[in-house]
């Protein structure tokens, strides 16, 4: 009666809450959220939660009902881990201490006996493995002349080379110095200028004649003079401690590029106020 009772509720519990979860599911526009549906979330844990906790008793409920018949029955069952047990056996083809007997060989030293003990399996199979790996290694690199770790090595770089440079040529901010010329074209030149007023005439004057910074219309540099010093300098800064930022991590190397020659342009003008030369007499 009290299990009848018991089978009744959950049968019950069942039924109930899986119609309640599918009213909400069919009612609500978004039954899952659980800040707008705490309860459907509740009620789908506690429905889970009932089913698989049934489960787990009926699961153990069997088992314990066998284990006692078979006791009644004089029936030992087999050991739970026996099938790692022959999977070990398989693996290894050990003897048991028992059946030593049945390996041990002539030899005696000295009361010393030598067991034949078969190689373990595994042991074999890599071996094997071993061997055919060797002969496919032979034919590949010896017989059929495959690429050998230097050679993949040099064609990864020069597919590498290929890739930089295909991004160089579709993208316009990427610079390197080693190719970087002069830019003359007025619509370079007069970006330059922009940039120099808003960032660099603070230090050196709209005109170059230099405040802070030193004059940029004669031909002395400190740092060197020319496109790709001048870039250089733009891009990491002047001298350490008492020379100007690195400007590579605000201005677009295309725009470094457009004010340093602006700057190159500045070269022979007549200041309103020039400042002293500094650093040496830069030739081409």
């Amino acid at each position: 009666m009290k299990n009848k009772i018991k089978s009744t509720g959950y049968v019950l519990f069942v039924l109930i809450t899986f119609f309640a979860l599918t009213k909400a599911f069919t009612s609500y526009k978004n039954p899952l959220n659980i800040y707008e549906n705490p309860l459907v979330w509740i009620a789908l844990i506690g429905f889970v939660g009932v089913v698989v906790l049934k489960e787990i008793v009926n699961f153990m409920a069997i088992k314990r009902a066998t284990q006692l018949q078979n006791e009644k029955d004089g029936i030992v069952p087999e050991p739970e881990n026996a099938w790692l047990k022959r999977l070990l056996q398989s693996w290894t083809k050990s003897k048991a201490i028992e059946e030593e007997q049945e390996i041990i060989l002539d030899h005696n030293y000295d009361g010393i006996k030598e067991l034949d003990n078969s190689l373990p399996p595994w042991w074999v199979y890599m071996f094997y493995a071993t061997i055919l790996f060797a002969v496919v290694y032979l034919v590949r690199f010896e017989v059929m002349g495959g690429d050998t770790q230097e050679v993949e090595y040099e064609k990864a770089v020069a597919q590498a080379r290929i890739e930089i440079n295909k991004y160089k040529a579709t993208s316009p901010d990427v610079f390197n110095v080693e190719d970087l010329v002069l830019l003359t074209d007025a619509k370079d030149l007069k970006r330059g200028k922009a940039v120099f007023n808003l960032n660099c005439a603070s230090c050196h004057l709209k005109d170059g004649g230099g405040s802070i910074g030193p004059n940029l219309t004669d031909e002395y540099w400190i740092l060197g003079g020319g496109i790709k010093n001048v870039y250089n300098t733009v891009a990491k800064g002047g001298r350490t401690g008492k020379g100007m930022i690195a400007w590579d991590k605000t201005l677009k190397p295309a725009d470094i590029a457009k004010v340093s020659s602006y700057v190159i342009s500045l070269q022979g003008t007549t200041p309103a106020k020039a400042k002293a030369p500094q650093g040496e007499k830069w030739e081409e």
